[in-house]
């Protein structure tokens, strides 16, 4: 998953408080500052105050000389202050600076809606006569952001429109808080370990309990192995069933006045739905397209569903020595079988990847592949940062050697800290400020190793880092990763084709030439069962997708709303779960866009055909850097494609992919 800024209509991309200009030398490198709660607190009132200074200047003029000059610079200095905050919020040690930062996100949120409901920068905005492309892109992305704001509604609606955006803000940190912070373990006795691979064990040895059983927590490196591995199905109920019910009932509360309040906001501008006021502005224009697609997902998904849960039933009940009939196939189920299925049909282990892909050198191949197909260098260099476990790189142009951006890596999991994988945009690149970018790739991954499926996931979400430091972009607002929410996924989605093949897998001998080496045969039995369980895979995907759009076309409680969809499902639905507390993607950036993941994969298929005949041509790849990450959101994504396609895109492959047949 990717979070974004605060108001992405104006927040774009990311930042530092550093210096704008490339740097000459390294005491010139923008970096991310390192706050303590204190100074979180007063950078955020300086940056405010400095802020509305701007501003003013900015509705002291009339007409619209300068005016995307200026916006370029409210735009810097916004991200400069709010996004740096927003990742500490996040990932900080220290609990004081983490609750600091959430103040100060809601008052970036009233002042970000209140810049956008400026009617003197409204019609300065209109005024502009846009003298390329790219600024008559930002015109029509500054007058669609203006526009939805409020600005241009009557007083009174307006008026309710900037607290419906400051409530939503408030909610979303409240119900992000109640996720991340979660307190909850599950006691587990030796005895329940069993299955489980010896490392793992090794690694939960810190976390018994005076009884000697462990008691683990809800992060993914602990719960994911723990669910498709342990033998005692008990065991696994009550993990699955704790995961289940983070971030407590209290978010379903938060859940439904979330989607109450869009619905508000929609009728505010005389929109039937909150679907109807967000799709407006994506590629899929409206939520009729999105029924359409849902609808062919579901057609082509609906069988193969059915038939993975008989074959992993079957499984199970031969494994009991049961009849069939006699052997339920449960939720806590799932995960185990198809891990045993893998196990026996294709000869694979992932937990025995984990010697394959030693994290370091994991991060290493991903460096590698990243250099050899976009023509830049890597560098890692020493710098302050907010937890020892933290890596930082420069990055620079293979050719000309010209400073191009930076990224920072925080790997590992740790209490309070964001709990999934992320790519945080945290400062955006101007060309025309001379301004480099900056990322962090966030995620929790195990120490000692990552299995294939992880192996994946740090592809998919580099990819985002990717998107960032290698933008290109005139102006910030269209910086990085500042594209429609339905094409935003599909570089990263594409990305984590390259774990998957023979060819580029063989640069892990440059970086590792003691690790093991995968097969040709390994390799393509590791695809055929990666492609197993599709049916359920892309069914679940659905039911996400499908469930986020009946919220925001028609809210109604949210948990009782889920409850009837998910029983309609093979599997049924669990008394006693709530999974909408922590459905993260719905409650922030991901409403009515949850189908975008699957729309993004359409053009990510269809994209990765320009590399079949060979993965790492770095003509190939140089071209998508130019007309596809360097281009961030000051083109269309649909004009993007197209151009580097060559035609028109094409679903066939995604449709192949969803049904196990690519």
């Amino acid at each position: 998953m990717k979070p974004h800024s605060l108001a992405a209509a104006i927040l774009a991309a990311a930042a530092t408080a550093a210096s704008a200009s490339a740097p000459a030398d390294p005491a010139q490198r923008p970096l991310i500052a390192t706050y303590d709660a204190a100074a979180v607190t007063q950078r955020c009132e300086e940056g405010i105050a400095h802020a509305k200074a701007l501003i003013a200047a900015m509705e002291a003029k009339k007409g619209d000389a300068g005016f995307l000059d200026e916006w370029n610079r409210i735009q810097v200095a916004m991200e400069d202050v709010v996004n740096p905050i927003y990742l500490m919020g996040s990932v900080h040690p220290d609990k004081a600076v983490r609750d600091a930062a959430d103040p100060c996100l809601t008052k970036y949120t009233t002042l970000s809606t209140e810049l956008m409901q400026s009617e003197k920068l409204f019609a300065r905005a209109k005024a502009v006569k846009p003298g390329n492309a790219h600024q008559a892109k930002l015109k029509k992305d500054l007058i669609e952001g203006f526009e939805d704001t409020g600005v241009a509604l009557p007083p009174e609606k307006r008026k309710r429109a900037k607290e419906i955006f400051d409530r939503l803000e408030e909610i979303r940190q409240a119900y992000d808080k109640a996720v991340r912070e979660d307190p909850a373990k599950v006691v587990v006795t030796p005895a329940e370990m069993e299955g489980m691979p010896e490392a793992y064990v090794k690694a939960q040895e810190g976390k018994k309990n005076a009884e000697g059983n462990y008691a683990l927590g809800l992060d993914y490196p602990t719960w994911v192995p723990f669910m498709a591995n342990a033998r005692s199905e008990e065991a696994r109920k009550r993990y699955w069933l704790a995961k289940q019910r983070e971030g407590g009932a209290g978010n379903l509360g938060r859940l439904d006045e979330i989607f109450r309040l869009r619905k508000e906001l929609a009728g505010l501008y005389g929109l039937p739905s909150f679907a109807h006021y967000t799709l407006r502005r994506r590629m899929v224009e409206n939520p009729e397209t999105v029924a359409k697609f849902l609808g062919d997902v579901k057609a082509a998904v609906t069988e193969l569903e059915k038939k993975d849960v008989a074959e992993l039933r079957a499984e199970k009940a031969k494994s009991l020595g049961r009849p069939v009939a006699e052997v339920a196939l449960n939720r806590w189920d799932v995960a185990y079988w198809q891990e045993q299925v893998r196990k026996t049909r294709y000869a694979i282990d992932q937990e025995k990847l984990r010697k394959y892909f030693p994290t370091g050198k994991a991060v290493d191949f991903t460096l590698e592949l990243s250099q050899t197909l976009y023509g830049v260098k890597f560098a890692e260099r020493k710098v302050p940062v907010w937890h020892p476990d933290v890596r930082y790189f420069d990055v620079t142009d293979a050719k000309t050697g010209a400073f191009l951006s930076g990224f920072y890596l925080d790997l590992f999991p740790r209490e309070g800290k964001y709990n999934h994988a992320a790519a945080f945009p945290v400062r955006g690149v101007s060309t025309l400020a001379r301004r480099t970018p900056i990322s962090v790739l966030v995620t929790n991954f195990d120490r000692q190793g990552l299995d294939h499926r992880e192996m994946e996931t740090l592809l998919h979400e580099f990819g985002h880092v990717l998107h960032g430091v290698l933008s290109r972009t005139t102006y910030n607002s269209h910086a990085g990763t500042s594209t429609p929410r339905d094409f935003v996924e599909a570089p990263s989605q594409m990305f984590e084709e390259w774990v998957r093949r023979e060819q580029p897998l063989s640069l892990f001998a440059k970086v590792c030439p003691e690790c093991p080496r995968l097969t040709k045969e390994e390799i393509a039995r590791l695809e055929a069962a990666r492609r197993y369980g599709q049916g359920l895979r892309y069914a679940r995907q659905w039911l996400y997708a499908a469930y986020d759009m009946a919220l925001s076309t028609d809210p109604q409680p949210a948990m009782a709303l889920w409850k009837k969809m998910e029983s309609a499902t093979p599997l049924g639905h669990v008394e006693g779960t709530m999974f909408p507390a922590s459905f993260s993607h719905i409650a922030a950036h991901y409403a009515s866009g949850y189908y975008g993941y699957m729309w993004s994969e359409v053009l990510a298929l269809d994209m990765l055909s320009k590399f079949r005949k060979d993965m790492l041509d770095p003509k190939v790849g140089h071209f998508y850097r130019d007309t596809i990450l360097a281009q961030g959101g000051q083109v269309e994504p649909a004009a993007m494609v197209r151009k580097f396609l060559g035609r028109e895109p094409s679903s066939k492959a995604f449709f192949a992919e969803i049904t196990g047949k690519r």
